[in-house]
Formats: C-alpha cells, structure tokens, sequence
C-alpha cells in the first residue's frame, strides 16, 4: 500500500463518527412516523396539529444544511461537530419528556438544525480525511449509513411505541450520541476559525435562504393536507418562497459575501450529479413513505409488521455495500449509476403489479431489488460528483448535495403522495360508474335485491362493495405512483450516460 493512502486510526473514527451522526440524524426524520398517532393522543394534539412534529424537524433540517460550510469557516469542524452533537443529544432526551405539543415542535426545531450539520459534515470528513483511493469505501459507507437510517426509522420506532411506550424512540439515542460526542472529541483536532465572516457575513442572503427554503418546505410537507393552492395559507407560503429564494440565489452568485459556492452546480459533473441525485432522493424518499402507507392502509399491517417487512431493504445493502469498493475499481463508474438507476427503476415496475393479496409477495421483492439498485447510485454518483474538486469546496459540495437530495426527498413525497389521492378518486368514480342498482351481477349479491335498499342486511353489503371499491383503487393508485417513479428513475439511468468520468 502506498504510503498516501495510509489511512490513520483517528481518521478513521472520525469518518465512522460523522457516518454515526449521518445515520442518527437521517433516521430521526422517519423514526416517528410509525409512532404518530400514539404521540398525538398523548399530547392531546388532532392529527393536522401532530403533523407539525416531522414538518418542524424537516423545516429546520432543510434550512440549516447549507449553513453549515459556512458555519465550519467561522468555527472550525471540530466545534461545529460537537456543539451539534451536544445539542442533538439534548434535544432528543428533551423530546422524550416533552409535557405538551408546543414543547415538542419548539424542541424538535432545535433537533433539526442540530441534526442537520451532522449530515453534510459525515460527507465533508470522508472527502477532506480520506485519500482518493479510499473514497468510494467512505462514500459507501455514506450510502449505507443513509439507506440503513431511511429502513430503520420506521421499525424502530414502530417496535418500541408497540412494546414500550413512544418517548423510548428518543431516549434510545442517549448512549449512541455520548459514543458520537466522544469519538469527535478525539478525533478531530482543533482548528482556528474566522469570527471575522460573522461581521463580515450576508445575513440577508441568510435569512432569504432560511426564509425561503423553510416556506417551501411547509408548503410541500403541509400542500397536500390543506388542498394545495385552493388554501390561502399555501398561496402565502409559495410566494415567500419564491420570492426569498430568488433573493437567496441573487445574493450567492452576483454578492460579495457567499457563503455557500452555489458556482459550483455550473461544473459539469456536479451539476448534472446534483439533479441526478435531487431524483434519486425523490424516489427514495418518496417510495420509503409510500411503502409502509400502502401496507398500513390496503393491507393492514401494524408497526411492527411494517418494520419485519423492511428489514430485508436494509439487509440487501449492508451485504452489498462492501463490494462497492471494488466493483468501483473493475467497472466504469457512470455505467454503475446508470445500472443502480435501471436496477431500481426495475424495482418500482415490480412494485407496479399490486392486487387484493400483494403485499409480501408484491412489495418485499420490489424493495429488495430498490435496495441493490440504490447503494450503486449514491456511491458512485457521490464519487463522480466530487471528482476533480479541490478538498477546499468540500464543505459546499457536500452541502449542496445533501440540500438538493433532501429536497428532491420533500417534493417526491409530496408529489408521490398527492398522486395516490387523486387518482385513488379517479379509479374510485371509473369503477363506481359500472356499479349501479340495475346491474344484474350487483342485484344477485343483494339479499333483498331492490325491495327495502334500507334494509341491514342491503346496507351492509353496499358497504363492503364501497370497501372493496375503494380498495380496488387504492391498489390501481399506488401502482400508478410506482409506474411513475420507474419512469422517473428510466429517464436518470439513460441521463447518467451522460457523466463524465473525467470533470471538465
């Protein structure tokens, strides 16, 4: 082994640390889902009011990200690590004992933007810390952390509200996150940072980029409950955040104070990565709500259920993300991301195929086959989109990319989500239109026929074929939104072609 690529112990804890925290943070953006609705009824909060508990994690998630390059150069990476550690572990053992609704949305504020700076920064350390021919290993790792946190999010915490009680979901966090506040402490040396960029600093593109990222992400997290644009609410916030980020983004490329390298989406891979991966996370993030919705809702799994079926997601990409490394070294990296795209978008066809008993035997291969698919892309696009950038635009390049795959994340959900309900209403009323009292294979399951349709007997079975409808469609509506998404990811697999293994 030459000796550049030597790796040394402290390096190596303090990129296993920051996947540590990658991994803690991403987790805690699905880890109360499952848990929802026994932490409303705790809180004594309606089901629109508990929906701010993920939408205040998200929102300051979101908004803290590109910050945190910036928050390096004032700072140093050792601070900013550990004051984000510290304040992440408090903020969860808070959450556990939050008294009321409002405590726990202020508290889960906190925890976001703490959260938020352990993401970029994992990628940063594995870019700045390990040499050339260790970063496809450091970046699989990353797209492991991310992969395991997305499946484990929902089973944990389904499994602990089930067995235990709903505060253990954060309380479990406490002895991880004294591990990760130790392992930054020793491994990250100390840095100066430059309290000068806090004079010197655009707080108004700041606060236009915090303004304007927070509004969109409400309005993409809260859209679809509130009807979209037939609410003013959602009229209000897209225009703020159009406008602000119009501010945010004028502010980055002609001010003379940036304090993130927005320029760098002009260099040719990055750029092109940068909307692949905005896609990858809309489909992954989009098809991990979309999963466990489908078999909570069509098929009647509980917490626990949905947690079992999941496992075999994350299993596929704990043994896979070992053979990476190498499969980087045998085989031309472009031709990896466009495979991982092809793999999963092969993954969503088979998903595709939903009926009255499709749920293991449909979802459970659709999602081991995602899960080989998705290693392959965040490795090796990761890789080809850092290839050739100085170690100096790490802190910008990996929050550019966590920022854009976050957000592709908000608007697939949204997106994905918003197609489930519209088109579960268009097959419902296509399906309906077939179904009328004078119907002859209607009237023989009638057991009064048409004489007393206000019978008991008449009004239960008109129930159970509304159920079944209904079902019907909702299973013709998700395989809509797993069509669209195979296509989505078709369309990437063909665009990856057009990488280069070489940026220029």
């Amino acid at each position: 082994m030459a000796v550049e690529d030597k790796v040394s112990l402290r390096a190596w804890v303090a990129v296993i640390g920051g996947l540590f925290g990658c991994f803690m943070a991403g987790m805690n953006v699905h880890v109360t889902s499952a848990a929802l609705p026994e932490i409303e009824g705790a809180l004594g909060a309606s089901f629109e009011e508990g929906s701010w508990i993920s939408t205040a994690y998200l929102v300051a998630e979101i908004t803290m990200i590109p910050l945190t390059a910036w928050l390096v150069q004032v700072f140093s990476l050792r601070r900013v690590m550990l004051v984000g550690s510290v304040v992440f572990l408090l903020s969860s053992v808070s959450c556990a004992l939050a008294p009321s609704l409002q405590a726990m949305i202020a508290i889960r504020v906190i925890q976001g933007a703490s959260g938020a700076v352990l993401i970029p920064l994992s990628m940063q350390l594995i870019i700045t810390e390990l040499p050339a021919s260790k970063i496809p290993l450091g970046m699989a790792l990353f797209s492991l952390s991310n992969s395991v946190a997305q499946a484990a999010g929902p089973s944990i915490g389904g499994w602990l509200t089930d067995a235990y009680s709903w505060r253990w979901i954060f309380l479990l966090q406490l002895l991880p996150g004294v591990a990760l506040i130790a392992a930054v402490a020793w491994s990250i040396g100390a840095q100066a940072g430059d309290r000068r960029k806090l004079r010197q600093a655009d707080w108004l593109g700041i606060a236009a980029m915090a303004l304007g990222l927070g509004a969109l992400q409400i309005v993409l997290e809260e859209g679809g409950r509130k009807d979209w644009f037939d609410s003013s609410f959602i009229i209000a916030f897209s225009l703020v955040a159009g406008f602000a980020l119009a501010l945010f983004i004028q502010r980055q490329l002609w001010g003379d104070r940036p304090f993130i390298n927005l320029r760098l989406l002009a260099s040719y891979n990055f750029g092109v990565a940068s909307l692949a991966m905005a896609v990858f996370g809309a489909a992954t993030f989009g098809l991990v709500f979309l999963v466990p919705n489908y078999l909570s809702l069509v098929q009647g799994y509980n917490a626990r259920e949905i947690g079992i079926s999941l496992i075999a997601y994350g299993m596929v990409q704990l043994l896979l993300a070992p053979l990476l490394p190498r499969l980087m070294r045998w085989l031309n990296a472009k031709l990896l991301v466009a495979s991982g795209f092809a793999i999963m978008a092969l993954g969503c066809w088979l998903g595709a195929h939903l009926s009255d008993d499709a749920a293991a035997n449909v979802i459970i291969p659709s999602t081991v086959v995602r899960g080989i698919g998705q290693p392959l892309i965040m490795v090796a696009l990761s890789v080809l989109a850092v290839k050739g950038l100085d170690k100096a635009q790490a802190g910008s390049a990996s929050a550019l990319i966590s920022m854009l795959r976050n957000l592709g994340g908000a608007v697939g959900t949204a997106l994905l989500t918003q197609l489930v309900s519209q088109r579960e209403r268009f097959h419902s009323e296509r399906i309906g239109e077939g179904l009328t009292m004078f119907d002859g294979a209607l009237q023989q399951r009638l057991p009064d026929g048409l004489v007393d349709v206000q019978s008991p007997a008449v009004m239960q079975t008109l129930s159970l074929i509304d159920h079944s409808v209904r079902q019907q469609a909702y299973l013709m509506a998700y395989s809509d939104a797993f069509y669209l998404a195979c296509l989505a990811l078709a369309v990437c697999a063909l665009a990856a072609l057009l990488l280069r293994q070489k940026d220029g």
